[in-house]
């Protein structure tokens, strides 16, 4: 499914279906699908992920009871990043057990980008309260049996998605003898079926209705979702056509769990885009995937409406635009949680910018500034955001580290050192250990320039290629801090189509007040394919970028933002090779 709109990738985080380049982008159209993207944003679109479905049991659980044993009931929280918990889930009650197996299950959305902490608190339920609901009863008044804490990812990535976790009292405090035992907590975790059921789609118009006065429309279409409560909610989006009244778009890829199920109603909106953000409807229709695939059977369109009137009043008003379904297909894909299950992993890379631009690192106007009160600088910000995330997803976190830009000691300037001073390996331990080299680099080497990024990519390059040969079932995720704009473009863009063969995407955060728009062409997403000096054209796009300063103040995190479509470039790497994820043990 390489030939659909997003690559044909989906898995976790991904954004499917949505985003990408279209034909128009080399004419030099490609701003149009950026706005469009905001546009979705705007109402409400962030992202995808898998459905997880968490079952739980417990074993040695203290027993509360004088006459009889516990009778157990789990509550499930989730932690907001201000450490806030909102309460998820409430398991039944089991009755007189010590080593319970409750039999409903928590359905959670898995988030790539995202580190989702969850804490399980345990607690006897009190007789005088067994025949009440669950939702209803008031934990206060319960025994509470201990709990437990640890991330989704940290379920997901063992590989029989099952994690036993040591039952303790509140506050992280630790039984006070070793004869006291709280027991232990065991949380399983299986993926969706639906997660898995993908569908590509291609779309066509006629006589779509002109929306300017001179011209045709710019046609495209927006695919939503029909919640209970509040506005439907976009999934998928073809790309822009302009000035075209016959469009027939790219294909487009969604899965079932996207939307429910085959049989959840979807509303396609065929719009007129305006620079302005101001998009004008010019049709739509309300049909589930099944319909979609029957309209494709038939071979026959469908006409568009638009509603009129508002309240009691309202109509809807017939067009003679129609909508065809040139092709449905659907199949059964591996998913990016197939694959860390069985023994893929993602290796996490950092390279960071000593370049003179940054400033004296001892003043605090320096963007490495060490901040006295413990503030993180963007570096250190950057560093742990990101790091936190994808140490989850690398079994013995060690993570090769380099600076580039500046002059070691009793070197001259170097674009590729080993961050930890060390002229023989670049790994170090953990992320704690990242931040330590990059603390002792701070004041062990002159700041110089100018910025280059070719070195640091092939060294990079070079471990994942030396991986790959070995047959490992590696994934190298690079990142790079800079302040500054490249100085050897044309050098970099060479080192990154290179890489487009390697299990290898490489993350750049831009810090600072530097003019970035020369950076943005590296990223797929804002143009058409990197090309090399000699002509050849990147495999697939294996870069993101972003600028700290657009979305610090926003909603978005680094992280959100950086690694929302990490599992997409993983998979259309796997796909691009036909490797498939062995069965997990």
């Amino acid at each position: 499914m390489g030939s659909c709109w997003s690559d044909g990738s989906y898995g976790g985080g991904g954004m499917v279906g949505v985003g990408g380049t279209s034909s128009s982008a080399a004419a030099g159209f490609a701003s149009p699908n950026d706005a469009v993207d905001y546009y979705l944003k705007s109402r409400g679109y962030n992202g995808l992920f898998s459905q997880i479905e968490l079952s739980f049991s417990a074993s040695n659980l203290r027993d509360r009871d004088v006459i009889s044993k516990s009778d157990a009931m789990v509550v499930v929280y989730i932690k907001g990043r201000d450490g806030t918990l909102a309460e998820l889930f409430r398991t039944e009650v089991v009755l007189n057990s010590l080593n319970p197996k409750w039999i409903k299950k928590l359905t959670i959305g898995y988030q790539f980008e995202i580190v989702q902490t969850l804490l399980f608190r345990l607690y006897d339920i009190d007789t005088q309260f067994q025949n009440s609901r669950e939702e209803l009863l008031k934990l206060d008044e319960q025994q509470f049996l201990g709990e437990a804490t640890c991330t989704l990812s940290e379920i997901i990535t063992k590989s029989n998605r099952t994690i036993a976790l040591e039952l303790m009292h509140k506050e992280g405090v630790t039984a006070q003898t070793q004869t006291q035992n709280h027991g232990k907590l065991i949380v399983h975790a299986e993926e969706s079926l639906a997660s898995k059921t993908m569908t590509e789609i291609v779309f066509r118009c006629l006589n779509l209705e002109s929306m300017d006065h001179f011209t045709k429309s710019d046609p495209f279409l927006v695919i939503s979702k029909i919640v209970e409560h509040g506005a439907p909610i976009p999934v998928s989006k073809t790309e822009v056509l302009r000035n075209d009244a016959n469009p027939l778009w790219k294909p487009v890829c969604l899965s079932v769990q996207q939307v429910g199920s085959k049989e959840s109603p979807l509303v396609i909106e065929c719009l007129d885009f305006n620079g302005n953000g101001n998009h004008s409807l010019i049709g739509k229709i309300q049909k589930s995937l099944s319909d979609l695939e029957k309209l494709h059977l038939s071979g026959q369109g469908i006409n568009l409406f638009l509603p009129t009137g508002v309240g009691h009043k309202h109509e809807d008003r017939a067009l003679k635009s129609q909508l065809f379904v040139d092709k449905f297909t659907e199949t059964v894909q591996h998913t990016f949680l197939e694959y860390l299950a069985s023994g893929f992993e993602l290796n996490f890379m950092v390279a960071i910018d000593f370049t003179a631009s940054n400033g004296n690192p001892r003043l605090p106007d320096s963007l490495h500034y060490i901040d006295p009160t413990g503030r993180l600088n963007a570096y250190q910000r950057a560093i742990v955001e990101v790091g936190e995330v994808l140490q989850f997803y690398d079994s013995d976190k060690r993570f090769p580290a380099w600076g580039f830009g500046a002059r070691p000691i009793d070197i001259p300037v170097s674009h590729c050192f080993n961050l930890n001073g060390s002229s023989t390996y670049c790994e170090v331990d953990g992320i704690q250990g990242i931040m330590n080299a990059y603390n002792g680099a701070l004041f062990n080497v002159s700041f110089a320039g100018p910025t280059l990024f070719g070195p640091v990519i092939n060294a990079a390059a070079t471990i994942a290629s030396e991986s790959l040969a070995q047959n490992a079932r590696r994934y190298y995720v690079l990142l790079i801090i800079t302040d500054g704009v490249i100085t050897d473009l044309q050098e970099t863009r060479d080192a990154l189509v290179s890489a487009s063969d390697l299990p290898l995407s490489i993350l750049i955060v831009g810090v600072g007040g530097a003019d970035y728009k020369e950076m943005e062409v590296l990223d797929g997403d804002k143009g058409e394919r990197l090309e090399s000096s000699s002509g050849r054209v990147a495999s697939r796009d294996i870069v993101q970028f972003v600028a700290l300063r657009d979305i610090q103040y926003g909603e978005v995190s680094v992280v959100e933002a950086l690694l929302a479509e990490l599992p997409s470039q993983f998979l259309t790497y796997m796909r691009n090779r036909n490797i498939t994820p062995t069965s997990s043990s």
